[in-house]
């Protein structure tokens, strides 16, 4: 990391103010170059910009970030520029013309990683902040960013070392006069670590879940009523709607918002047999998507004859809708509400074209998702990467415990252990790893 990186921290596009962030050792050469004289440190400054050949930039607030007080912990600093495109385009000419690099993707925040500013659950933290789009993925992230994971590993991490030591005293020092109960006092302090490992591990789950969104599935036959009462949730066109069966193909995804938490409400293809080749991997993905979701909602055109039939992912805790209510009531109505008493699956008569019944049907999913994912505070792990890790210590955790393991066996898998948890703040990682969390950053960041 010898080399100075740049890019803009502000979309593209026209604004008031865009921000080009520079990080490196050139940083206070680059500032003297292009104003004049090196700012003082962490006031803005106003300056005129010029480039290499002296020639004017823009007038612009300049802050100057000398090391290790910056947020990658490096000599940083922000030009503060007017935010038409041509101006932000000179600017990036002026830089690459001074032999500084644009940045790569989380590359910032790689920096302040590897300058020991935060941990890389922190780190993600930071990436997750980004892409907040509700209030409980803000409050989430933020409780990352601020070390809620990094402590609660740290704390982890004393058991380990606690245990770890009570094992090596009674393989290392047989013959001292040590309590003869010196290795057994290690399995409470396991157990302890074990039983918050695995509260931490199903808590991960609802952490994914608010990261990526509750998913609801709309299932049923063709023409049950799935496409209009998809639009009629999120309020726009998202999907096509006709008399055709068989119109809805693929699957299509919409997100909301209900109760501050995200939601991605999915439109399936109709359920039934059929030899069309298009349609039927239509029918595949319908299933797959519905059996992963965490809430199906069953939808029965109420004014048909034919019986649709129960579909295989649907099951208790799903809601059943009769649609169609506007219209006369007809036996595949009254089967559906039978069939959902049986299965202890609640049920309800609706139309999309009710507004009442709609915002029903809002409320409804948004008691489903606060029941799911809301929580006294936000989960330690919130990513499939923590909860593999978890998961992985916990097994080590629960073969030093098993009964005739030999001490130095215990102890080994106490290590390893310790080495899971480490890797979930980045004391030790694989490069490959590290590369790949944060290109999924943004550029800039």
């Amino acid at each position: 990391m010898t080399d100075t990186i740049f890019a803009p921290a502000t979309a593209a596009g026209r604004a008031a103010v865009a921000v080009i962030r520079l990080s490196g050792p050139r940083s206070a050469e680059v500032l003297r170059i292009m104003t004049g004289r090196l700012p003082a440190a962490r006031r803005a400054s106003l300056r005129q910009l010029r480039d290499a050949e002296g020639r004017a930039i823009d007038q612009a607030l300049v802050l100057w970030l000398p090391a290790p007080a910056s947020y990658t912990g490096e000599d940083s600093a922000e030009f503060h520029v007017h935010g038409g495109p041509a101006v932000v385009a000179a600017l990036v000419e002026a830089l690459s013309a001074l032999g500084l690099r644009l940045a790569e993707p989380g590359e910032f925040t790689r920096r302040a990683f590897e300058h020991g500013k935060l941990d890389l659950a922190q780190a993600e933290g930071i990436a997750d902040l980004v892409e907040a789009e509700t209030e409980a993925q803000r409050t989430q992230a933020l409780a990352q960013l601020g070390g809620r994971l990094s402590r609660v590993q740290s704390l982890w991490r004393e058991g380990l070392t606690e245990a770890l030591a009570y094992f090596e005293a009674a393989v290392d020092f047989p013959d001292e006069e040590l309590p003869a109960d010196i290795a057994a006092r290690a399995k409470p302090v396991l157990q302890v670590l074990l039983d918050e490992l695995e509260m931490a591990v199903a808590d991960a789950d609802r952490g994914e879940r608010v990261r990526e969104g509750y998913r609801v599935a709309l299932v049923g036959a063709p023409n049950s009523g799935k496409s209009t009462l998809l639009n009629a949730l999120v309020d726009r066109d998202a999907a096509i709607v006709t008399a055709t069966p068989g119109t809805t193909r693929d699957v299509i995804e919409a997100p909301l918002v209900l109760a501050g938490y995200k939601v991605l409400l999915a439109d399936t293809a109709g359920l039934r047999d059929t030899d069309e080749e298009i349609e039927a991997e239509g029918v595949r993905r319908a299933r797959s998507w519905a059996e992963g979701a965490d809430l199906r909602l069953w939808l029965v055109d109420g004014s048909i004859s034919e019986l649709p039939g129960l579909p295989d992912e649907v099951g208790a805790g799903d809601i059943c809708l009769i649609t169609k209510r506007d219209l006369p009531i007809g036996p595949a109505g009254a089967w559906a509400a039978e069939v959902a008493r049986r299965m202890g699956m609640p049920s309800a008569e609706v139309t999309a074209h009710g507004p009442s019944d709609v915002a029903w049907l809002r409320q409804t999913l948004s008691e489903r998702v606060v029941e799911a994912l809301a929580g006294a505070e936000p989960p330690a792990a919130t990513r499939l990467r923590h909860r593999e890790l978890l998961m992985e210590a916990g097994d080590r955790v629960r073969q030093a415990m098993g009964e005739g393991v030999a001490l130095e066996l215990a102890a080994e898998d106490v290590r390893l252990a310790a080495r899971a948890l480490d890797r979930i703040t980045g004391r030790i990682d694989p490069e490959h790893v590290l590369g790949r969390i944060f290109a999924t950053f943004c550029i800039g960041k």
